[in-house]
């Protein structure tokens, strides 16, 4: 699947003519499956740098989580989009996106493995700083990265971007060690009202620094070119992309520094 990067980010990846961008696949395992992720970062950097895991959307790991790999690593990240599907596995409809991401949200045990086999895979890359790793999920991936919080997995911060936010198991807040944000479409028809009380009461019982931004006229998949609405309720959204993006920045700030 190929998709644009929207021109405000595009500006973002201009790069000095020492840059070398380092990109490619990485095979790797959890469980006894093979997992194929995609690593991205500046070789013109020395020294370690802060880490971001990626985690994609129900289609799985395609073009989008990849251009925004290459974005944070024009910015100074090393990037790491995980695999949660396994290799190969790539949906070609809704309909095999719905089975497909239905069965780690119904198994969060085994979701959490496979995305704390990516962070895993993340620490090992040369020019990561371990002490400085977010993490970033996109709808299913925002999902996922909220569950590698609730593993108690250890770092600094993870964004979730118009990611479903219930709350299966509350006393699992307890065990976030990280700083959460939460980018969310203020006009998603996809997020129950009873699930987004339930994860703000989960937040707040178990003393999690947390954030929720709302942003409005935005619906689900708002930071996704590829979302025209034909699935209705999932719809691009330039101008919450593009606030997205810089809160999530901003938050960067905050947590690598």
């Amino acid at each position: 699947m190929k998709t644009l990067i929207p021109l405000f980010l595009a500006a973002a990846c201009a790069v000095s003519a020492q840059a070398k961008l380092i990109t490619k696949t990485v095979e790797y395992q959890q469980g006894g499956t093979t997992l194929e992720g995609y690593l991205a970062y500046d070789d013109a950097l020395s020294g370690p740098r802060p880490g971001v895991l990626v985690v994609h959307q129900w289609m799985g790991l395609t073009d989008y989580e990849q251009n925004r790999a290459v974005m944070l690593a024009h910015l100074g990240y090393v990037a790491f989009c995980a695999d949660i599907y396994g290799k190969g596995i790539r949906p070609q409809s809704i309909q095999e996106a719905g089975t497909e991401a239905t069965k780690y949200k119904t198994n969060r045990t085994l979701l959490r493995l496979r995305v704390n086999a990516g962070l895993e895979e993340l620490k090992k890359c040369g020019p990561v700083d371990t002490k400085r790793i977010a993490a970033i999920g996109y709808c299913f991936g925002g999902t996922t990265v909220i569950e590698l919080a609730r593993s108690g997995a250890e770092l600094n911060g993870i964004v979730s971007f118009h990611g479903g936010l219930d709350s299966p198991t509350p006393a699992d807040g307890k065990t976030i060690k990280c700083k959460v944000l939460v980018c969310h479409g203020a006009d998603d028809p996809f997020e129950k009202p009873e699930d987004l009380a339930a994860f703000e009461k989960e937040m707040r019982d178990a003393g999690v620094d947390w954030r929720l931004i709302k942003y409005g006229g935005a619906v689900h998949s708002f930071t996704q070119p590829m979302a025209d609405g034909s699935l209705p309720g999932a719809k691009y959204n330039a101008r919450a992309d593009k606030r997205s993006w810089a809160d999530m920045m901003s938050f960067f700030t905050e947590i690598f520094n």
